[in-house]
């Protein structure tokens, strides 16, 4: 979306969700509770998913007013995000499909029903299906560099699992600081954006270990 205040929030490396509690209730950062970054997190994710207030109030066992007041809160403390959704449904509507930074579409012709659920369903599409898509895509181009890059440097150790935007890689003990240093460029290298992206990599005899 292009907001600044998202955008400075990720640059000083801060918990997104802490970041937007503090913003959106007007809190300093560290005497955020627990509660108040659960509501943030909700409402984070739930914008992504075009949640309603009904919706949202269901999640946080909360009235649908003071949901409302939330998401009010959130679109007032990120103005480009409130900008950048109702773009992608007008562009739906017109084109008929929605895409990918990288350009793969969805259509979307629940957009022009005249069912009201299924306009609806179409929105919420429209808004989640370019970013959910974007990042599918990134992780797409991440496993095919992480598998190119371990051939090319003749190592056994093998890319076996791809899991959202996770990889795992089963990695002989003696190739364990390669594999890091190629997971490490070739995950941050898969897309550049206004945010750097970040790599997290546990270690372990197994993936329940390594989680």
């Amino acid at each position: 979306s292009g907001d600044q205040n998202l955008i400075h929030a990720f640059f000083q490396g801060q918990d997104i969700h802490r970041s937007t509690a503090s913003l959106v209730f007007h809190t300093a950062f560290e005497d955020v509770t627990e509660l108040q970054r659960r509501n943030a997190k909700a409402v984070n994710f739930g914008i992504v998913y075009g949640i309603s207030s009904f919706g949202l109030s269901q999640d946080l066992s909360i009235t649908r007013k003071e949901a409302a007041a939330y998401i009010e809160k959130y679109f007032e403390t990120y103005p480009k995000i409130k900008g950048f959704l109702d773009e992608l449904v007008a562009t739906g509507k017109e084109k008929g499909y929605v895409s990918t930074m990288l350009g793969r579409r969805r259509p979307v012709p629940e957009l022009k029903s005249s069912n009201f659920m299924q306009r609806s369903f179409g929105e919420r599409v429209a808004m989640n299906s370019p970013i959910q898509g974007t990042a599918a895509d990134i992780i797409k181009i991440a496993m095919n560099r992480v598998y190119r890059r371990l051939k090319e440097e003749g190592l056994k150790s093998r890319l076996v699992l791809q899991v959202h935007d996770e990889l795992l890689i089963e990695t002989y003990k003696e190739e364990t600081e390669a594999v890091s240093r190629i997971l490490e460029e070739e995950m941050k290298g898969a897309a550049h954006l206004s945010v750097e992206l970040e790599v997290d990599m546990h270690q372990g005899n197994n993936w329940y270990e390594a989680k």
